[in-house]
């Protein structure tokens, strides 16, 4: 069990449920500095762009992916993960020069992660940084520093500052093409996650129905893909449950074999374009005897969304699937503020 500032006994989960009822707030600050994001950006682009490499750890790492998505498509030059342990253990002496790279770190103190930074803008980078702590070592290291502003978030699962790098991910990809995001998509955000905070009943119910279950799949494709690695990291970190997160590309090309009646998958919608691809998943999976759950906003969805443009989308279901690994940490008799054997700061070098 946890305690406040006081040293006052908290419930558990208390504050992980506080911090996802945060998110409707941060995101929409963060929505009123879009365009100020946007414009650091462009400004400090290398020129002519050679391509893209974001840096992350852990539940960045998940949001590095869907900026992989976004900023591939927008830039039109490649855009990949960054390995730090090639710097930090491997001493990688890369040229990067006219690449562009966007560190991410919600605490800024991860020392692999800013050691790899450093490096990278020695080799040539402009190095962007995306973090929650605006006078950290990481932005120290890099030349434009986008802070997520989400204050000070206290359960050691990440939920509010993950969404948010997300959005701040969302303004990147802006820099290249305003038109990834429009004003409308962007204005309603707040109030679509609000929808969500405010009604967890979808994700208490599927995690009592799932109760039992040792293991679970979460699969999406294409920018779902990131919601899906996430929420299978907050379900592991929180419920102890060995939640795999997958592609559902990858699924199909070989471990749909391990899959039975025992092993639930949860599917994360990605939009319009790939909404026939999940129906075959679901089907499939339903031939062959395996409990199956969706995520997104067709009629009928285990954990419904509200219709949202598909690139913000991920982030709604991000939120879905916090939910979701709170109500299964509950159900376990569980506190997800506190992991056993868990920091909020994961000082890997």
């Amino acid at each position: 069990m946890t305690s406040d500032e006081r040293g006052h006994a908290m419930s558990p989960g208390a504050l992980m449920t506080a911090e996802i009822a945060e998110q409707p707030a941060v995101l929409g600050r963060l929505a009123g500095r879009h365009a100020e994001f946007l414009d650091q950006i462009r400004a400090a682009l290398p020129e002519p762009l050679a391509g893209t490499a974001l840096l992350a750890r852990g539940s960045s790492d998940n949001v590095a992916v869907y900026g992989r998505y976004l900023i591939e498509l927008t830039s039109r030059r490649p855009a990949g993960l960054a390995a730090p342990s090639l710097h930090t253990r491997y001493g990688a002496d890369a040229d990067y020069g006219g690449y562009l790279v966007v560190a991410l770190s919600q605490s800024g103190a991860t020392p692999e992660i800013v050691q790899a930074a450093s490096a990278m803008r020695r080799s040539g980078a402009v190095v962007v940084a995306i973090t929650n702590e605006p006078d950290s070592p990481l932005a120290r290291a890099c030349q434009v520093t986008l802070p997520t502003g989400a204050g000070p978030e206290l359960a050691v699962p990440a939920t509010k500052t993950v969404t948010a790098q997300m959005l701040a991910i969302v303004a990147v990809a802006a820099a290249f093409d305003p038109g990834v995001v429009s004003a409308a998509d962007l204005a309603a955000l707040p109030a679509a996650v609000e929808r969500v905070v405010a009604d967890d009943a979808p994700a208490r119910a599927l995690a009592s129905r799932w109760e039992r279950a040792g293991r679970l799949v979460v699969t999406g494709r294409g920018m779902a893909y990131a919601a899906a690695l996430e929420t299978a990291l907050k379900i592991k970190e929180s419920a102890r449950v060995h939640a795999e997160g997958l592609s559902s590309a990858d699924l199909l090309h070989g471990p749909i074999a391990a899959l039975d009646d025992g092993l639930p998958v949860l599917i994360v919608a990605g939009g319009e374009r790939l909404a026939a691809d999940e129906a075959e998943l679901a089907a499939r999976l339903a031939r062959i005897g395996v409990p199956a759950a969706t995520c997104g906003p067709a009629p009928g969805a285990d954990l419904p969304l509200p219709e949202a443009g598909e690139i913000l989308l991920p982030v709604l279901a991000t939120v879905r699937g916090q939910q979701l690994a709170l109500a299964a940490a509950l159900r376990r008799g569980l506190d997800p503020d506190a992991p056993a054997g868990l920091a909020k700061v994961t000082a890997t070098h």
